[in-house]
């Protein structure tokens, strides 16, 4: 397929959501419907996400798209058996004894077989994750102005060699975040977060913002 081809088009004026209201109604969206996403409109996602800034434009992040849902089911096994994984690194067992900050993500470990779409970010080169987090960030806005919901998560090492047989990933392709997508259970919204004021200082560590 020619470069500049009219193959390479994409309507992009159905990302018209104004980017305030995209920044600030975006939230991590676990909770997702099986319905199927068009791949037409995964693809707007990734030529969203392959604009964002990159050192030295080398461009080597890469995106691997999986929409099948036998890959999926066997894909969520793994992920949660990851998702354990890091809870027991932690010190945690059971479902019993996580705290309640963790349940949102403990439903998308068990539900992570049934999501309609999911994106691995990933960089040649072994990249470092700087060179991919960007495009990760477009790629999720970019879904939320279709009404998309997402959620950047990542891995165990305990099961990344069987990651890569899974999905033929070369050694030298470093992984960096799985990306669930679909359709949310529930809305979009405003986060909470705590005020700017605590949270940045202004010509030196620690120096307050002159706002409240």
């Amino acid at each position: 397929m020619p470069h500049g081809s009219e193959a390479h088009v994409v309507d992009h004026s159905r990302l018209s959501m104004p980017l305030g209201d995209a920044i600030f109604t975006q939230r991590s969206i676990r909770r997702l419907r099986p319905d199927p996403i068009p791949l037409e409109d995964v693809r707007l996602l990734v030529e969203a996400a392959v604009k964002a800034p990159n050192g030295g434009n080398l461009q080597i992040a890469r995106f691997l798209v999986v929409d099948d849902r036998e890959r999926i089911a066997e894909f969520g096994a793994l992920y949660r058996e990851a998702w354990w994984a890091k809870r027991r690194d932690e010190g945690f067992e059971r479902l019993e004894d996580l705290p309640a900050r963790f349940h949102p993500a403990a439903g998308l470990a068990d539900a992570m077989a049934d999501v309609p779409c999911v994106v691995f970010a990933l960089a040649l080169h072994n990249g470092p994750a700087d060179c991919v987090i960007p495009a990760v960030q477009n790629l999720m806005l970019a879904a939320r102005a279709l009404g998309i919901g997402s959620v950047p998560t990542t891995l165990h090492p305990s099961v990344m060699a069987r990651f890569r047989e899974m999905f033929d990933i070369p050694d030298d392709v470093g992984f960096h975040f799985c990306i669930p997508l679909g359709y949310p259970r529930g809305n979009f919204g405003s986060t909470n977060r705590k005020p700017t004021s605590e949270t940045t200082f202004l010509n030196g560590w620690g120096a307050p913002v002159p706002w409240e």
